[in-house]
């Protein structure tokens, strides 16, 4: 008995020594998720598919509360349906409804009921925070009988967040969506006045405390007379007027993904041409919420009925919506909220 219990201890220590001798079992590293993946995905055969209906004859020139408008923004939404995006926490349906009276305040211009539309993808740990990314659905409607399609301003703004909205759906669907929750906005009545920008900020879904910022693109499917000998560019607007960390986040990520020429010549406040206070982003950035602005600068086409699907560089309105998915990308992904270290 006693040899035994010798042994019986003797295998007891031997066991307790492996236990605390042995290596320390390593955490799974998690794998960091390749954005290429997501960027890769913003595609130039689906931004040409969408804007060749948005700014077709069929959508009347979208004015502001128009049938056509109506219509283009019925087309927007079963898209967002067909990726499996639904309409933001809180919201009824795609529509937040604007009253013609409100419209009309200002300007009197006789305008219908309209309709921003917007679109969610809940984030994961921070999803109390809002990005939003928008563009204005509206134009100018028929001059004249001349059907002003309006496929720069802003077809290709309205057809590259709908673009940057499905990418980020991928992301969440292959289990990776954004830690902030991606809010996208289609704006109406911006050619009458940023009426529906103003209406939103007034009326937000979510309360602008949490909104983290705004990445509005208006105009990035053409070259301007600045540019005529090259389209890899983009003119970036009001990234640094509130925050630090929004610029340095439009200029890391273009470092190392689109490679784009950031020409800010219109960032100037005393720029004449007055920009930043011209489309949605500044109902957000007179609010205290950090905002950029990504457009292509004027052409001979603005506001013409020549402002048509064929004259879209679809490489540079490609390249520039990844552009504007990789800032809304890192925003929605970083660790600290944007710090808000400037007075606008």
């Amino acid at each position: 008995m006693k040899s035994n219990n010798i042994k019986i201890t003797t295998l007891l220590l031997v066991s307790l020594l492996t236990i605390h001798c042995a290596p320390p079992k390593s955490k799974p590293t998690v794998q960091p998720v390749d954005i290429n993946n997501y960027i890769g995905a913003i595609s130039q055969e689906s931004l040409k598919a969408n804007l060749t209906v948005i700014a077709s004859d069929e959508m009347e020139g979208r004015d502001t509360g128009s049938p056509g408008q109506k219509k283009a923004g019925r087309y927007l939404i079963e898209q967002y349906k067909k990726y499996g995006i639904s309409y933001p926490t809180g919201a009824t349906d795609y529509y937040q409804h604007i009253p013609a009276a409100y419209l009309n305040a200002k300007y009197n211009e006789n305008l219908a009921d309209s309709e921003n539309i917007w679109a969610f993808i809940e984030g994961t740990d921070k999803k109390d925070e809002i990005v939003v990314i928008s563009a204005h659905y509206d134009h100018v409607g028929i001059k004249k009988g001349e059907v002003y399609n309006g496929a720069d301003d802003d077809g290709s703004g309205t057809v590259a967040i709908l673009e940057i909205a499905k990418a980020f759906q991928k992301a969440k669907n292959e289990g990776h969506g954004p830690r902030r929750s991606i809010l996208i906005l289609h704006m109406t009545g911006e050619e009458h006045g940023l009426h529906g920008s103003r209406f939103y900020s007034e009326n937000p879904l979510f309360p602008l405390k949490n909104t983290v910022a705004d990445v509005n693109i208006d105009m990035i499917g053409r070259r301007d007379n600045f540019h005529n000998d090259n389209n890899n560019y983009v003119y970036v607007i009001g990234s640094d007027y509130l925050s630090t960390d929004l610029y340095t986040i439009c200029e890391n990520v273009n470092q190392k993904y689109t490679h784009l020429t950031l020409d800010y010549k219109y960032n100037d406040k005393k720029d004449p041409n007055r920009f930043y206070y011209r489309s949605d982003h500044y109902n957000f950035g007179k609010n205290g919420i950090p905002a950029v602005f990504l457009f292509n600068g004027t052409h001979a086409d603005y506001h013409k009925a020549t402002d048509e699907v064929s004259k879209i560089e679809f490489d540079a309105l490609t390249k520039r919506t990844q552009y504007g998915f990789a800032i809304a990308w890192e925003i929605a992904n970083r660790e600290n909220k944007l710090v808000v270290d400037k007075s606008d």
